[in-house]
């Protein structure tokens, strides 16, 4: 059982930076590949990044790729995802979740409950 809890959401000007955090509880943190993924409002749960149990390998959507960072400390139980250049059209609550693969689809075993992000114009 993985116990996960998002924190660094909030409110950004269009251009700046966020830094999301996915504390996850219990020993085996390192067991699992870690995902963030985002849900705007009448839209379905995308994909947002990818990170494996070890962190060599790192995937993201286009719409991410080269603005956002996806890490994890293994020491600290905690995936991280960078958020830099924001975009109004990045606005949506934000839910880690970890599992035993890298997916780009909602196949992941555990979810947190989410951190609202919004970005203003």
């Amino acid at each position: 059982q993985v116990q996960l809890v998002e924190s660094g959401g909030g409110l950004v000007q269009a251009g700046g930076s966020l830094r999301l955090s996915c504390a996850a509880s219990g020993r085996t943190f390192s067991s699992y590949a870690m995902g963030w993924f985002r849900q705007a409002p009448g839209k379905e749960r995308e994909f947002v990044a990818a990170i494996s149990r070890s962190g060599d390998n790192t995937y993201y959507a286009d719409s991410v790729k080269g603005r956002f960072t996806i890490s994890r400390d293994n020491v600290e139980n905690t995936s991280y995802l960078q958020m830099n250049s924001l975009k109004p059209e990045d606005t949506a609550v934000y839910y880690c979740a970890a599992g035993p693969w890298p997916y780009t689809s909602i196949s992941y075993t555990y979810w947190g409950q989410g951190t609202q992000v919004t970005v203003s114009s």
